[in-house]
């Protein structure tokens, strides 16, 4: 299905060379046009919203001023992507995107070759500039390399350090921070758009080198000179950090202004070295319910473009798997004032919104800064405190180092509760849980706990916070089976699984959400199924009787069979010199790529069917 409306100047676009032919007054109404066509393919598809209008009028400018794809423009996270791919010969595909085999939700390099660099985590895109600016000097080419990030990302210390090393090299790279917070709004308007105008101009950097040449040569005058110029800018515009760094700062510029746009970036893209735009936009832009509330229409389901509101799902009788995580939560915080909640900018996602409402001193959002989340809960535990640090498990990839070295090593009282382990969905492999058990088993001193249900959930994160030592419990995005939760909270026997189904000949171990369907399986096969609960320590004394008593196990977990929970049980029998046979199922080993989390289970090998088929096959 695609929108029914007709774009007179949006239609005939396939590429971006196409937008480089129109008349600079065209840009305007272009730009209308795609919000529109924007707003009307979202309420269609679903998908990321409000980022993108915010960044309509950009993503007309750059690739009017820019030579794209020989130019090369990278997108920070993505989300704020949709109208560059709708300008580069994704229109027509649009509204399949997020679904099995449609167009990626984030910029793919795989995809299209406007898509420079592969994203889906924050903060990435300056690095990759970086490096795609020094390989492409390297070979002698005349490349322009662009980054753009938004205000969120730009939160994440790797841009610092990004900004950091292409300052002190004196790299030709272009940064354009996309400002949507409106923090400092109040300095947008004619005299700091004039301003920019002034010093992204050709004839400023030329008088800014010829006096520093000049004036050299005469040490004592040209650091008065050049800190007469730092104290002048500063005093106007908020760019001194970055101009610390080694970066020409231009802005803040009005974000909407295409026209401001263009003619900034065709001077900007005259100027050599590290070069930062600073604009401003409003998340949400041309669309009213969007723009009053950017939050809820940054992800949204189809809608009635016409409409004020999104469609309200129907109530559900069960909890989410996040919704039970925040209940516990808030219930824990109010029986031990020891415990802290800590998020890296996830509040709404991770569940914490009634937690920072009800305990705002215990509550800590550090941004997009993952690294400093689980180092910051390293050193709440020092001093008596029992940090939960929730996070998704995709995530929790970037401060594994934080993990081992602040938490692990010192045996620390931190809770990690994983949100959107295994397959996500439509977000695609960026955001898949995929490898949580193996990289957190492998971890000396770390509990590691999967929940088969909502109570269980509750439970096993009151084991992990009164434990002694690190812990985590992962779960999977959405709901689970639907089980009674009990508000009085019961610590589990740690390394103990539970026996669900008693049956002969093979033994099916199973691990978190996927114990559901090993039942439905299991009792075709008149199979014993176990609920594991543990992926570390795993239940070996089970193990052992189960071997005694059957002809040959199967493990299946949602995550990567490679060093996953049914390895530790593959090494366990090995190291007993028990010989039988063994099936491991798991996740492939590749990417999964996007599609609805049912579709991905099923094509995985992960749904019921499949897990029977499989079990028939392997003991036949």
């Amino acid at each position: 299905m695609k929108p029914s409306h007709t774009y007179p100047l949006l239609d005939p676009i396939t590429i971006p060379a196409d937008v480089r032919k129109l008349a600079k007054d065209q840009l305007k109404p272009l730009a209308k046009e795609l919000r529109e066509f924007l707003t009307q393919s979202v309420s269609i598809s679903g998908g990321h919203f409000s980022a993108g209008l915010g960044t309509v009028e950009l993503t007309v400018a750059l690739h009017y001023v820019f030579d794209t794809p020989n130019d090369q423009l990278v997108w920070d996270v993505g989300h704020q992507a949709y109208p560059h791919k709708i300008l580069t010969g994704r229109k027509d595909r649009i509204t399949t995107i997020r679904t099995r085999n449609g167009v990626c939700a984030f910029p793919s390099r795989a995809e299209s070759e406007y898509d420079a660099f592969g994203v889906g985590h924050s903060s990435t895109s300056i690095s990759a500039v970086l490096g795609m600016a020094i390989a492409s000097e390297l070979k002698g080419e005349n490349k322009q390399m662009v980054a753009i990030i938004g205000d969120g990302s730009i939160t994440g210390g790797m841009a610092y350090e990004a900004m950091n090393h292409a300052g002190s090299i004196d790299a030709n790279l272009l940064v354009i921070l996309n400002d949507n917070d409106m923090s400092i709004s109040p300095n947008v308007g004619a005299m700091n758009n004039y301003l920019a105008k002034i010093l992204s101009s050709r004839f400023y950097s030329s008088i800014r080198e010829e006096s520093r040449k000049v004036l050299g040569k005469m040490p004592t005058v040209w650091e008065l000179a050049r800190r007469t110029e730092e104290h002048m800018k500063g005093m106007i515009i908020p760019g001194t950090l970055f101009e610390e760094l080694g970066f020409n700062y231009i802005g803040p510029i009005d974000g909407h202004d295409v026209d401001m746009l263009v003619s900034t970036l065709e001077n900007l893209k005259q100027i050599s070295g590290p070069r930062f735009l600073h604009i401003v936009t409003k998340k949400g832009k041309g669309y009213p319910p969007a723009e009053k509330d950017p939050l809820a229409y940054h992800g949204v389901p189809a809608f009635d473009p016409n409409g004020d509101s999104l469609p309200k799902s129907a109530p559900s009788p069960h909890p989410s798997y996040t919704e039970v995580f925040g209940n516990w939560l808030c219930d824990m915080a109010a029986q031990d004032e020891r415990l802290l909640g800590i998020t890296p900018a996830m509040r709404e996602g991770s569940g914490l919104v009634k937690f920072s409402e009800r305990f705002p001193k215990r509550y800590f959002d550090v941004a997009i800064a993952e690294q400093h989340a689980v180092t910051l809960a390293a050193g709440q535990a020092c001093q008596g405190a029992k940090p939960v640090v929730a996070i998704y498990s995709t995530f929790l990839q970037r401060a594994y180092d934080q993990l081992i070295h602040d938490v692990a090593i010192q045996n620390l009282d931190v809770l990690f509760a994983l949100d959107r382990a295994g397959l996500v969905g439509p977000d695609g492999p960026t955001h898949a849980g995929s490898f949580d058990y193996s990289f957190m088993r492998c971890v000396p001193n770390m509990l590691v706990m999967a929940p088969a249900d909502e109570n269980e959930c509750r439970q096993m994160l009151y084991t992990g916070f009164i434990h002694e030592g690190p812990a985590s419990v992962r779960y999977p995005r959405g709901k689970g089976p639907g089980v009674a939760i009990q508000k009085t909270m019961t610590a589990l026997p740690i390394g103990k699984a539970e026996v669900r189904q008693q049956g002969s000949r093979i033994a099916i171990l199973a691990w978190g959400s996927m114990v559901a369907p090993a039942l439905v399986a299991g009792k075709r096969l008149n199979a014993t199924v176990v609920n594991m609960r543990f992926v570390k320590p795993i239940d070996e004394a089970l193990i052992l009787e189960l071997a005694k008593t059957h002809d040959s196990f199967v493990t299946i977990e949602e995550n990567v069979i490679s060093g996953g929970a049914g390895s530790a049980v593959n090494v366990f029998l090995q190291a007993q010199k028990i010989l039988m046979p063994v099936l491991n199922i798991g996740l492939p080993d590749c990417f999964v790529e996007q599609g609805t989390r049912e579709e991905l289970l099923r094509e995985c090998g992960l749904d019921s069917e499949s897990i029977f088929n499989q079990i028939e096959a392997f003991c036949a």
